[in-house]
Formats: structure tokens, C-alpha cells, sequence
């Protein structure tokens, strides 16, 4: 039997609602899964005699009442304490994958909490030097021109634009590509992931005179791996490496900063992706939204991002296994 620990995310917005449904649908057609809730029972009571025999719920105690759309920064360290003793339980074999509902970062730095997001925290707590940001996903639009799973990794994920060049080093494309290179082998059963790399600046730096972040720091780096036998190309321009010649051949796209990656893929899955974070001794995947207060407790919260976050999980979790 597979265990997974779902964090129901920011109890005012939709997490809640999108964990129930989702987990109720997976585990009709999943017969060897069990999924347990990271949450306050009275957040999940409302499945009440519906509630599927392989799914549980893992009490955490909230601070405060909770009020549909409405953040209160005295939950802040029960969205947290969900957090813990989800990677906790992974850490320990209690639970084979975590999966995430989204939080609001912004009321958890409120509450004093030092917390980026899910993919630094979890580095954090699971000890791990670097991490990887990857998406993934089916294209919305149906064509044979595109892939049948769609994926596209970070160098860098939550910093301010202004910052990134001086992030991105020969050392960190390097020891990204390594991370991206082990887990798509070892947690997604790739035998030998092909990686394609974009460069920083508008057309690749066109050979240092629109930058020379591409021909100094980014094109050593891919050399360097190459050299090492890894099955890594570019640097390519942020506005052609999304093109259909491109996408049929890389198993992942390796972008530079959150959006010169994220706009193109979420145009392409919306509602569909995951989030994946690779680098860490666990399983963790999410959706690929926020939590959506304007919605929240009105019971039109849209699952399916999640259903695909429990869906990567499971195949992940099977795929380390054989």
C-alpha cells in the first residue's frame, strides 16, 4: 500500500475543498493508495459518512476560527506544524510522497515565520544543499506537434528580477542540471534525460552584446556537462526554446528565472500542472495555483491541478520502487 501525506495548504482558501475532492476521486480508481489529510478535523468534517475508507485525516490543532476568503495570521504556524508533520512522516517511511495545497506566503512572513515558499522550507527542513523547482504537465491544446508531458525546471525560483543574474553561477547551472538529471532518471524512470538550457538574455546574449551571462557563465556550464556525458544543449533563446522541434526533444526545459519559464508552461497546462521539487531525500509535488480566496467555501474550487499533483506522486512513488 502507497501512503501519502496531503497538506490541505492555507485553511481560508481552497485548499481544503480541492484536497477532499481530489482525494476522493483519486482513490476510487487507485486501489493500492491511501491518502492522509494533514488538517484540522473540523476543516475536513464535512465529508462526514462519504468519507472514502483509505482516506484519513491527520489532526493538527488550528489557532483560530477560520473564515472562507478571509486570512488570519494566528493559523500561520498551523500551516506550517502541516508542513512539518508531513515531511516528517516522509522522512521517517511513514508516508511514501507529500503532496502540497497551495499557501499564502505573504500571511505566514506576516505572522514573523521566515518562510520564501514550499520549495526553500522544504530544502531547509529536509537538509538538502540545493533543490530544483520543476513543472510539469499535459498541454491543454491537443497536437501531435507537442509532447505528451510537458516539463520545465528552475535555476532560480522566488527572487526579484533584479537578482537573478548575479544567481545564476557556472556552479549553480551545474549542480541543477546534475539534481534534474538524477531525479527525472531515478523518480521518473527517464533512462537518459535529455536537458535543454535557455540563456539569460534576449537572443542568448547574441554572442555578448546583449549580455554575457549566456556566452561566460551559462555555455561553460553546459560544456562542462557535456564533457561529463550528460545529455545537455544550449543556450537557447527564452522566446524560441518553447517551439514544437524543441519540446519533442527535451525531456525538460531548464529556464533561467521563475517567469521566462512558468508564463509559457501554465499557457500551456493551465489548471493542469504540478509542481515538482527535486533535489530532496522525499517526494513532494503541488499544484501549480495559489489559493484562491476570492473563491473559497463557494464549492467551485477547481481540483484537478490536484488530482494531477496526487497523480505524479503516485507515479513517481512507482517508479522509484521498480
Amino acid at each position: 500500500m502507497i501512503h501519502i501525506a496531503l497538506t490541505t495548504g492555507e485553511p481560508a482558501g481552497i485548499g481544503p475543498e480541492i484536497s477532499q475532492k481530489a482525494a476522493q476521486e483519486f482513490l476510487a480508481n487507485h486501489p493500492d493508495v491511501s491518502i492522509h489529510l494533514i488538517a484540522d478535523q473540523s476543516l475536513v468534517g464535512q465529508l462526514g459518512q462519504s468519507r472514502h475508507e483509505r482516506l484519513f485525516v491527520k489532526h493538527c490543532d488550528l489557532a483560530d476560527q477560520v473564515i472562507p476568503g478571509q486570512l488570519n495570521v494566528l493559523n500561520a504556524p498551523y500551516v506550517i506544524k502541516t508542513l512539518d508533520v508531513a515531511i516528517h512522516g516522509c522522512l521517517t517511511g511513514e508516508y511514501q510522497a507529500m503532496v502540497t495545497a497551495p499557501v499564502q506566503k505573504s500571511v505566514i512572513s506576516d505572522s514573523g515565520l521566515k518562510f520564501s515558499g514550499h520549495t526553500e522550507y522544504l530544502a531547509e527542513k529536509c537538509n538538502a544543499d540545493l533543490v530544483v523547482m520543476m513543472l510539469c504537465g499535459k498541454p491543454i491544446f491537443e497536437s501531435k506537434l507537442l509532447p505528451d508531458q510537458l516539463r520545465v525546471a528552475l535555476a532560480t525560483t522566488h527572487i526579484p528580477l533584479q537578482k537573478v543574474s548575479a544567481a545564476i553561477t557556472t556552479e549553480l547551472i551545474e549542480k541543477t542540471i546534475e539534481i534534474i538529471w538524477q531525479d527525472l532518471k531515478h523518480k521518473f524512470g527517464i533512462k537518459d534525460p535529455s536537458i535543454y538550457v535557455t540563456g539569460l538574455n534576449p537572443h542568448a546574449g547574441e554572442s555578448g552584446h546583449m549580455g554575457l551571462e549566456d556566452r561566460d557563465v551559462i555555455a561553460p556550464a553546459i560544456e562542462r556537462m557535456k564533457q561529463k556525458n550528460y545529455r545537455v544543449s544550449g543556450p537557447y533563446p527564452g522566446d524560441t526554446i518553447f517551439s514544437p522541434d524543441k519540446l519533442k526533444s527535451a525531456d525538460v526545459i531548464l529556464a533561467m528565472y521563475h517567469d521566462q519559464g512558468l508564463a509559457p508552461f501554465k499557457f500551456a497546462t493551465f489548471g493542469k500542472g504540478v509542481n515538482v521539487t527535486l533535489g530532496l531525500p522525499i517526494i513532494r509535488t503541488s499544484v501549480d495555483h495559489g489559493t484562491a480566496l476570492g473563491v473559497a467555501g463557494k464549492g467551485k474550487a477547481d481540483s484537478s491541478s490536484m488530482l494531477a499533483a496526487l497523480d505524479v506522486a503516485y507515479q513517481m512513488v512507482k517508479a522509484k520502487v521498480s
